[in-house]
């Protein structure tokens, strides 16, 4: 298994997107090559991908931006697929999301995880991380 920065939307990237989303939500729509293509050129967002061969197995984003305080990250859209899991897939992935935020200057790196996913929930707290007490606010502008 081998994570990689995606820098081009090729065919098998769209094609592990395309299997995966639906797996991380079930109102996840279809991501276009040309949407994949706006994800990689953006400089506030770094797209990893997990392979086993040509095969896409695994992706999370990494969102990088600056406020007035300074450099923040989050990762977003973590998915391992449901016949990969168990294998450290998740963790490979966010180690080097981690690891990539703190070569931008990122002093910390936050995420959102459903207390329903225990295993993830797990994966994150074994890799260091730690659960904030703070309330998350959204806003819906509805379907």
């Amino acid at each position: 298994m081998l994570v990689e920065e995606v820098t081009k939307p090729t065919a098998e990237v769209v094609a592990g997107l395309t299997r995966l989303l639906p797996q991380l939500s079930s109102t996840a729509l279809p991501l276009s090559a040309e949407e994949l293509e706006d994800i990689v050129a953006s400089p506030s967002t770094v797209l990893f991908a997990a392979r086993d061969g040509d095969r896409v197995i695994g992706t999370l984003t990494l969102v990088l931006f600056r406020v007035p305080t300074g450099v923040r990250a989050w990762i977003e859209d973590v998915v391992v697929d449901e016949a990969e899991r168990g294998r450290g897939i998740s963790s490979a992935l966010t180690r080097a999301a981690l690891d990539r935020a703190r070569r931008e200057g990122a002093r910390t790196v936050d995420l959102t995880s459903r207390p329903s996913r225990e295993v993830a929930n797990q994966v994150y707290q074994h890799l260091g991380f730690e659960q904030r007490q703070t309330n998350v606010w959204r806003f819906d502008f509805g379907a």
